[in-house]
């Protein structure tokens, strides 16, 4: 059973072949069994996930028949969960127990989704390996002396090794798709505003988007369909219709314009990886697609401007984390400001604090000019890049990440390098673009991605383009050894 996709779980649940309850016991027990070689989870809920299973099944009994009804999924731990640990991967927040569900939680919930439990991330979603976190670094299913990515590692690692079909994670600068490429899954990072932001814990609010983890394009439609949409208490919600997701899969190819960016293939692309994203190109040509070179100009500033803008949203979505109303807090502070600045010190990891010293200093009285306005210019010059680039084409491929995974541990001394990852997926973030990583193949045994980028609000596009790409290829079926 723990070989189904999202779709085949739904066809089995409805044929009666098995019921949610069976599932969910032996996903737990898989979970139980594996889970402590990758670390890919915080918190198991159990009871939790037995409860929703029995009542999915009831509701089935009943005659409902939604894809997501009796479905076994994960929720990245910086979406709050009423009553159950919302860590964010922080020593702040290790007691915090949310008192109320995240939008994407409820709306799960409300779709017959079963929580399994909350997944390991970087701490604060900040982090390219997840390597920062308060519970230890998450393995690679690939190679367990390697990174799966970050910052939602967890959720990635657990998809890929199997146990679970599906997961919820965030997107600041990449953090679904790089996962994703370094896991062999699907990951889409929507359209800024398409998913709700409330409830799930900010680390830089203008950029920060939740969407699916799975290993196909369709089961990540059957999620990202569960958890679209308006949402009144998010201000950064926009109201959007919500199109049917999997009805758009199947659509041809035929005249699809791509755009092959000539920036993304320097010198910091691993020449592999590089061949891996030209026989993509070949794949979808043989499609019907039409692939032409595009230029995308400022793409080369975008990593000095996300390390000016998500660290200064970061200090300030932080600064409420102050060992006074909840979280950690210090023993026996001598005065309020011991206490501020233990709780800070000892609740906070290294990365952590290295950003909000950052952020702090680009926002700081005279640096403010210089630095944070400066990016928030180069981030509208990115998107007036993409602007130009769609009034071309379609859709914009290239590769996911430079290089594939890591070993664990290689770039802890060098926190530039690691931040190097994400220089292909970070202008998605900065522009507000909905983008996807699929499997493209493997260098050295391990998965290699290739990226989807669409104008806003084609998700549907990107989820059609990946799906005809996975029926006529197999690299999306292939499993870790031994899991």
């Amino acid at each position: 059973m723990h070989q189904l996709t999202l779709a085949e779980i739904a066809r089995g649940l409805a044929d009666k072949k098995f019921s949610s309850e069976e599932l969910t016991k032996v996903l737990l027990a898989r979970i139980a069994q594996l889970d402590p070689q990758l670390n890919s989870f915080i918190s198991l809920t159990e009871d939790l996930a037995l409860a929703q299973a029995k009542a999915a099944d009831a509701r089935r009994a009943n005659g409902e028949n939604g894809a997501l009804l009796g479905a076994p999924i994960a929720h990245k731990d910086l979406f709050c969960t009423q009553g159950i640990r919302t860590s964010c991967g922080s020593k702040m927040l290790d007691n915090f127990k949310a008192p109320y569900d995240a939008t994407v939680v409820a709306k799960l919930a409300a779709a017959g989704a079963v929580t399994l439990g909350k997944t390991n991330m970087d701490e604060f979603a900040m982090g390219s390996a997840n390597e920062s976190s308060y519970y230890g670094p998450v393995k690679n299913p690939w190679n367990l002396e390697h990174v799966p990515g970050g910052s939602s590692g967890g959720s990635a690692a657990a998809v890929a090794a199997r146990l679970l079909p599906a997961a919820t994670g965030t997107d600041t600068g990449g953090s679904i798709r790089q996962p994703a490429a370094l896991t062999n899954l699907t990951g889409l990072k929507p359209t800024y505003g398409r998913v709700s932001r409330w409830g799930m814990i900010a680390y830089a609010s203008s950029l920060d988007q939740g969407g699916p983890l799975a290993r196909t394009a369709e089961d990540c439609a059957i999620l990202l369909q569960g958890m679209a949409g308006f949402d009144p208490q998010d201000s950064t919600s926009i109201d959007e219709p919500v199109p049917d997701y999997s009805a758009s899969l199947n659509g041809s190819l035929q005249g699809l314009r791509i755009g092959v960016p000539k920036e993304y293939f320097s010198a910091g692309l691993d020449p592999r990886i590089a061949d891996l994203i030209h026989n993509s190109v070949k794949e979808l040509e043989k499609l019907g697609a039409v692939v032409k070179e595009i230029s995308l100009p400022n793409m080369q500033h975008a990593i000095p401007a996300y390390y000016v803008i998500a660290p200064a949203e970061a200090s300030s979505n932080l600064s409420r984390f102050d060992g006074v109303r909840f979280g950690y807090r210090c023993e026996d502070p001598k005065n309020l400001i011991d206490l501020y600045k233990r709780s800070r010190g000892e609740g906070f990891g290294p990365e952590v604090q290295r950003r909000i010293m950052v952020g702090a200093y680009a926002l700081s009285a005279g640096y403010y000019d210089a630095y944070y306005l400066k990016a928030q210019k180069i981030r509208r010059l990115i998107k007036n890049d993409f602007m130009a680039a769609f009034n071309e084409v379609d859709i914009i491929l290239g590769p996911t990440t430079p290089n594939p995974a890591w070993k664990l541990g290689a770039k802890n001394s060098d926190p530039v390098a690691a931040y190097l990852e994400d220089v292909y997926t970070i202008t998605a973030n900065l522009a507000g673009l909905p983008g996807l990583s699929m499997p493209a193949g493997f260098v050295d045994g391990l998965p290699v991605g290739v990226q989807l980028l669409a104008p806003y609000f084609q998700e549907g596009r990107l989820l059609n383009v990946a799906h005809q790409y996975q029926q006529n290829t197999d690299w999306h079926t292939r499993t870790p050894t031994g899991f």
